[in-house]
């Protein structure tokens, strides 16, 4: 009896001891890391696309244009890649009061008519969302460089052609869908320094685009 007693009192503190929460020290966010597989991958991938493009920030012109977009995406968060448009310049209403027999301005605007650019994306979201409990869109979020061009041409006639260089900065989002493709949605600014022939003077102007297009990504790398 007094040995299993002796026994018992030597086992407790070792049963205590196993018990205790042992302390690893405090764990970095650094340290913890998502690994997931992503749905749409981009890498190694070209994707094209048709964009339908409207500037709205401008006084005296609305502008329909057309985008078209080539980008190569060397991982899923850096691409290299350009694009064409083209597009007219039409006069609104305040430029057709200005010109009305009431004030008798034609002011110098110049429309949009063609550009052409190149330079990167940099894509540092991708994520998902449920839209009504019932459907997962997967997405991704960017902004772009790009370095280029725009020919314009005066609203008076006569008043000549302007070949403005122009950096183009542009923010984005694309809604990934089955089958390669994606609706992509784009605000772009250009910035530009345009000569204007009838004045003989430089300007600065921004041409603030708002698109909205489909594009279509290559086969998936190891696909046939």
């Amino acid at each position: 009896m007094y040995r299993l007693l002796a026994l018992g009192l030597l086992l407790a503190p070792q049963a205590a001891y196993s018990q205790e929460t042992v302390d690893i020290g405090v764990v970095k966010q650094s340290d913890l890391s998502v690994v997931q597989k992503l749905l749409y991958p981009k890498t190694d991938r070209t994707e094209l696309g048709v964009h339908l493009g409207w500037m709205p920030f401008d006084a005296l012109l609305t502008t329909p244009n057309l985008q078209l977009t080539v980008d190569r995406h060397l991982s899923e968060s850096l691409s290299i890649g350009g694009g064409l448009g083209v597009g007219y310049g039409l006069k609104n209403s305040m430029y057709r009061e200005l010109e009305s027999p009431l004030y008798g301005v034609a002011p110098d605007a110049y429309r949009y008519l063609a550009s052409a650019r190149v330079g990167a994306q940099f894509a540092p979201i991708y994520a998902k969302m449920n839209v009504g409990g019932k459907k997962i869109v997967h997405y991704d979020v960017y902004g772009g460089a790009h370095l280029g061009a725009a020919i314009e041409q005066s609203v008076i006639p006569g008043g000549g052609i302007a070949v403005a260089p122009a950096l183009s900065l542009s923010v984005g989002t694309r809604f990934f869908l089955p089958n390669n493709g994606a609706i992509r949605l784009q605000l772009q600014d250009d910035l530009m320094i345009e000569h204007r022939k009838l004045t003989d003077s430089t300007h600065f102007k921004q041409n603030v685009n708002v698109t909205i297009g489909y594009t279509f990504f290559s086969k998936k790398p190891g696909k046939r």
